[in-house]
């Protein structure tokens, strides 16, 4: 298999201690962790999936989803396989349930290729590290992030957050955007129904929003689960209290997947849960459903339409080149061109 020596981790007796998230997995000769990615062999820890991809597509910045990040802009994405979450939600359950291991990858790709494919179509910002979750390959995220960063060009990660400090910090040297999926404002949720732990993401939250990254949540509302209106409430205003009012949440409707057959959220829930959420944040988008006045970006100041959204198609409406409305210059968009 072709593999290479993994970043953080330490030797514990005839086992090996993965660093890399809060699981901190310890692991046998021959086994995995977690995430079924990062194997034990002869007391040092390998990655098994550094430049195998599952999936690299040019997508649209808005299906990361990433609103207010060059909007109307197009990125490479990237994903291999694997997740340190074991979601029965999960929408990309294909590659983030499936051990490396179990995967036929087509091809191996270097940074350098990576690199070479950005720039091959002209309006291409740079790459997204998307579809399965990217702090597990973390190694080939930093080696394919620190050249596009040196061609020029952004990184954007899409992750569930859940990522150790010293990981998270050399992250945050050459990634430039992040969509982090806050999944509840639960630990009980997080432990029984992802098999993992609230605290560490909210400390990655505020890290992320700290450094001046760029920065956008996404919730997914699932009905019976995690869509309690006082449990809501008080992510809301978490959000907006230590992450700032502008920080762009993206509520997103659930449907029935993976392992779960909890029927499908219901418009009338989100809409009330966007209403309670437009109380104490600026910017609220709700997805997979097409529900009027939560998909297009609006002043904050004097509610014109600044940008006009249907699907994945983005219209300027009524912003200047500088990411400001046109007409109160309320500054909406700070990665704007």
């Amino acid at each position: 298999m072709h593999s290479r020596e993994a970043m953080y981790y330490e030797t514990a007796g005839e086992k090996v201690r993965c660093l890399l998230c809060p699981h901190q997995c310890l692991i046998k000769e021959g086994g995995t962790g977690i995430c079924h990615v990062r194997r034990h062999e002869k007391g040092k820890l390998y990655t098994d999936v550094y430049g195998k991809l599952s999936a690299i597509n040019f997508d649209p910045i808005e299906k990361k989803p990433l609103y207010h990040y060059f909007p109307g802009s197009v990125i490479l994405s990237i994903g291999t396989v694997g997740c340190n979450m074991h979601c029965p939600f999960c929408q990309n359950w294909q590659i983030s349930q499936t051990p490396a291991k179990s995967f036929s990858f087509r091809d191996v790709y270097s940074a350098g290729d990576i690199l070479q494919i950005a720039r091959s179509k002209k309006q291409n910002i740079g790459v997204a590290y998307t579809y399965n979750e990217p702090v597990i390959w973390i190694e080939y995220v930093l080696d394919v992030a620190r050249q596009i960063r040196g061609a020029g060009m952004k990184n954007v990660m899409v992750s569930n957050g859940f990522i150790a400090p010293a990981p998270l910090d050399e992250l945050l040297t050459c990634i430039d955007a992040f969509n982090i999926d806050l999944k509840s404002f639960s630990d009980d949720f997080y432990r029984n129904v992802s098999g993992a732990r609230l605290e560490p993401v909210l400390a990655s939250l505020k890290k992320i929003a700290q450094s001046e990254k760029h920065l956008e949540i996404t919730n997914l509302v699932i009905p019976g689960y995690n869509d309690k209106e006082e449990e809501f409430l008080a992510m809301v205003k978490w959000i907006a209290g230590e992450l700032g009012k502008e920080t762009v949440l993206h509520l997103s409707r659930y449907h029935p997947m993976y392992k779960m057959e909890q029927e499908a959220t219901p418009s009338d829930t989100l809409r009330k849960l966007a209403e309670t959420a437009e109380k104490y944040l600026l910017y609220v988008y709700v997805g997979n459903i097409e529900l009027q006045d939560y998909r297009d970006t609006k002043c904050p100041n004097c509610n014109a339409v600044a940008i006009k959204r249907s699907g994945y198609h983005t219209e300027m409406k009524a912003i200047d080149e500088n990411g400001s409305c046109l007409y109160c210059h309320k500054k909406i968009i700070r990665n704007y061109s």
